[in-house]
């Protein structure tokens, strides 16, 4: 873990005369079920464009100043007292709107972390906004604050802290309403809430979906993309990946073919094929690397 000049704070007060900070947590334990990869502040946030998005779970939010932010072709400006957070892989790109725009932001994954969100209803990238006081307001300050005093190679302090985070965005997080993209959102969640069930369906696909919520499969597909930036089917399979993931991490050794079935896949053979196609490796590789 490395960082440059440490800024630390008890309450989400703008602290302009703090260095920027930024840790890595070169040594954490892939086998967490969710873990810190990096944390920080930016006193003077720059311009990002990321086409694929980024690699792992994404939060920003402002500390003092305004930001512009683009996601799935939707822009939503972010004050203080606003904060994002962006799946995997989902392209966007900011920038700041105001003569200043100082953030604070935290990066993580795991295998179980997808699912956790989900557990917390945060089934897709979203827009919060908070009271300003709140215990949420200054938390990741007050982690940053800590990984400065202490050596925490191992991250299991900063990912403990991860865990309190998500559960303070589940109190005092506000989700946005009005844009159009969460509009999509809102007459996705029906939708959503039965696939949470339903993907282990084989026979569920684009037209089961779209019969879900009384509109076109073009249609359907239309409302994913301006909410994910994919197709229909490609969330339903990334969310049937995302609880073999589980499965495989699991305590209860199941064979591949038991996996299978449960996640929506009729035969084993297929399975593995999309696993690879979409992971990297096989089923049973992720499964000797967690």
């Amino acid at each position: 873990m490395n960082a440059d000049d440490v800024i630390g704070s008890k309450t989400d007060k703008p602290i302009p005369d703090k260095g920027k900070s930024h840790y890595w947590f070169a040594g954490v334990q892939p086998s967490l079920p969710i873990y810190v990869e990096s944390i920080g502040y930016n006193p003077v946030q720059e311009s990002i464009d990321r086409q694929d998005g980024y690699p792992c779970f994404h939060w920003l939010h402002t500390v003092h100043g305004e930001g512009l932010i683009e996601v799935a072709g939707q822009q939503m400006t972010l004050p203080a007292h606003t904060g994002i957070l962006l799946y995997p892989h989902i392209k966007h790109s900011y920038k700041p709107s105001s003569d200043s725009w100082s953030t604070e932001y935290i990066t993580f994954d795991g295998p179980q972390a997808a699912s956790m969100l989900t557990s917390l209803g945060f089934r897709h990238s979203e827009w919060f906004r908070w009271e300003e006081g709140t215990e949420f307001g200054g938390h990741l300050g007050r982690m940053v604050e800590t990984i400065s005093r202490e050596d925490d190679r191992s991250g299991l302090d900063a990912s403990s802290g991860l865990y309190r985070f998500l559960l303070l965005l589940k109190k005092y997080g506000q989700v946005r309403t009005g844009s159009s993209l969460f509009q999509h959102m809102e007459k996705l969640n029906p939708l959503l809430a039965w696939l949470d069930n339903g993907y282990s369906d084989p026979s569920v696909g684009l037209p089961e979906m779209a019969e879900r919520l009384l509109v076109t499969p073009r249609y359907l597909n239309m409302m994913f993309h301006k909410a994910f930036g994919m197709t229909a089917y490609t969330y339903l399979i990334r969310l049937r990946l995302t609880k073999a993931k589980e499965l495989l991490t699991g305590g209860e050794r199941k064979s591949i073919q038991s996996i299978a079935q449960q996640v929506g896949y009729r035969d084993a053979s297929h399975f593995i094929a999309v696993f690879r196609k979409t992971e990297g490796l096989t089923p049973e590789q992720f499964r000797k690397l967690h």
